[in-house]
């Protein structure tokens, strides 16, 4: 899917569960652990995606945790032993491609995504490459996650 995040998914609004995944735009085919980088990529945020004040942006290791638990509880039929291996490292990799290209389009005058106020896209850059960086300084306990999950 390569946008994998709650509001690409169509809810119920009486059971409340998804009906079908929407926003097919970037639909093509790819690996399945990139989808999983980017879900973990916007649902573990602790901020808004363009919050201005970095002290507030970061990554909740305990959504990562939940997420690798119920990914993981029917993933581990289909993923591969390397793919399971570099499930923490994906979602660090999306995040810093999706920072770099919020900034390059911010560098491009803003032609790709759209812009509510001036330099929003340099306000995402920031606070993805922020996220990144709280990432790389919880990669060890991401990577044990994994690790737990994986040994089904």
């Amino acid at each position: 899917h390569y946008d994998t995040k709650i509001n690409n998914v169509l809810m119920d609004d009486v059971t409340k569960r998804g009906l079908c995944v929407i926003d097919l735009d970037t639909t093509m085919p790819g690996m399945a652990i990139y989808d999983f980088g980017d879900c973990v990529r916007a649902a573990t945020a602790l901020s808004a995606e363009d919050e201005i004040d970095l002290k507030k942006v970061g990554f909740s290791l305990s959504s990562f945790d939940d997420i690798v638990r119920g990914y993981l509880s029917v993933a581990h039929t289909f993923l591969t032993k390397v793919e399971m291996d570099h499930l923490a490292f994906a979602a660090k990799i999306v995040t810093f491609t999706i920072g770099l290209r919020f900034l390059t389009d911010f560098l491009s005058g803003d032609v790709y995504f759209k812009t509510s106020r001036e330099c929003h896209n340099l306000d995402r850059a920031r606070t993805q490459l922020k996220t990144v960086a709280d990432m790389e300084d919880k990669m060890d306990k991401m990577k044990a996650i994994v690790q737990r999950y994986s040994c089904r």
